[in-house]
């Protein structure tokens, strides 16, 4: 029986699947509800906001949540949120509007999850986006270094 699901998932793959294996309780990032205010908590610790754009089923999301972004949460303090495709859960952006989840993901031009984008004052994104979940061997050093980034700029002086 094992074989054959090793089988299976190793097919799903080759293929451009992705099967989430059940039974595992999943880690939980909490759901962007206001960005500006989120926002300002992150920057009053002297953090970017980080926010990971999940898509429901997605394993490669679901590997970032439980490897990275729950666990740096949890231990660090990292001011993180979720932000999730397709949802209807509305969202207040940060020009104020309340939109769905789903449409501040299209209006980011977001198509691949999970995205980890990096947030500082006025909403600009300090580091360069981080795409897809693929290079298991490699994201977090590619987490810590656009971390590392977007505190630095936070810390700078801003010029006029």
């Amino acid at each position: 029986m094992e074989r054959r699901w090793v089988t299976m998932a190793g097919l799903a793959v080759g293929m451009g699947c992705v099967v989430e294996p059940a039974g595992a309780a999943p880690v939980v990032l909490p759901a962007s509800v206001s960005l500006p205010d989120e926002l300002a908590r992150a920057l009053k610790s002297g953090r970017p906001l980080v926010v990971m754009v999940s898509l429901d089923g997605c394993v490669f999301c679901r590997l970032t949540r439980e490897n990275y972004l729950g666990p740096m949460q949890v231990q660090q303090g990292l001011p993180v949120v979720q932000v999730d495709m397709r949802s209807t859960q509305p969202v207040r952006n940060f020009a104020g509007a309340v939109v769905t989840h789903d449409e501040l993901v299209r209006s980011w031009g977001i198509k691949i999850a999970p995205t980890v984008l990096f947030f500082g004052s006025g909403g600009l994104e300090l580091a360069e986006r981080l795409v897809g979940g693929m290079l298991p061997d490699f994201y977090g050093a590619y987490l810590d270094d656009r971390l590392e980034l977007a505190k630095k700029k936070i810390a700078q002086p801003s010029r006029p």
